[in-house]
């Protein structure tokens, strides 16, 4: 089980306490990889790491109370992880949120305010911070998880969808930079982009036990996806955006 391209790898989760964050963990920590969890609440951070150690005993797994807005802050935690580990081979981005209106004529600029801290801010930070490490490693991956509807805004969701494609050109642009950096022979290293329709998790389910959710993606359905972009060659999931769910 443990015989794979994430055995002993050192793998950053950023957004690490949510549903889609504690997948995260649990499958990282079940592929043989190190994993650093960062998230802004200390308390669910803890949790999720605990479980991760529990249901993996062995494993390495902890967690580091992180501004994703401080880019110091950041470049700090990367440089932490380095310290500690001596390398760097995967950063996860999973920090979230939404905000949406009933039409486009209710938009709150507000939203963008939020939207763009969380999810294009965050996106900034932990990819000019981790850039280097990921250059030097041998499996280095960078991997954003974004929504179909940065392809195909709707009328309510503006601020959410704008927010979404603009982190993945910032995370394109990356993968350019990698491109380069590899010359001829191709980049060692890689960012791509995990497109889904919406997250779904037990708690949802149970929340709305008649729901469908059609063509949402549970969250370990996505942490399989996250740890099986190790499995690919980097020049050949690099700057690609990676669908889970049909193409609108």
């Amino acid at each position: 089980m443990n015989n794979g391209p994430l055995n002993g790898a050192v793998v950053a989760v950023a957004g690490a306490a949510g549903p889609a964050g504690r997948a995260a963990l649990l499958r990282l920590a079940e592929a043989g990889a190190v994993v650093v969890g960062a998230d802004a609440d200390a308390a669910r951070l803890a949790e999720a790491v605990d479980a991760a150690r529990y249901a993996h005993g062995g494993a390495t797994v902890t967690g580091d109370t992180v501004d994703l807005l401080d880019l110091q802050a950041t470049r700090d935690w990367a440089d932490r992880i380095q310290k500690d580990f001596g390398r760097i081979d995967g950063m996860v981005h999973l920090v979230g949120g939404w905000r949406g209106s009933a039409s486009f004529a209710e938009t709150d600029l507000a939203d963008w305010e939020l939207l763009e801290k969380l999810l294009i801010r965050t996106v900034q930070h932990t990819s000019l911070a981790f850039h280097e490490p990921l250059l030097r490693s041998d499996r280095g991956r960078y991997l954003l998880v974004s929504a179909a509807g940065a392809s195909k805004p709707t009328a309510g969701n503006a601020a959410y969808a704008a927010s979404k494609a603009a982190a993945e050109a910032w995370t394109l642009a990356l993968g350019d930079a990698f491109r380069k950096a590899g010359g001829e022979e191709g980049p060692k290293a890689a960012a791509a982009i995990l497109v889904i329709k919406a997250l779904v998790h037990d708690a949802m389910r149970a929340e709305r036990p008649n729901a469908k959710f059609a063509g949402f993606t549970d969250v370990t359905e996505l942490a399989d996806a996250i740890a099986g972009v190790w499995d690919r060659p980097a020049q050949e999931v690099n700057g690609q955006r990676l669908w889970l769910t049909p193409k609108p």
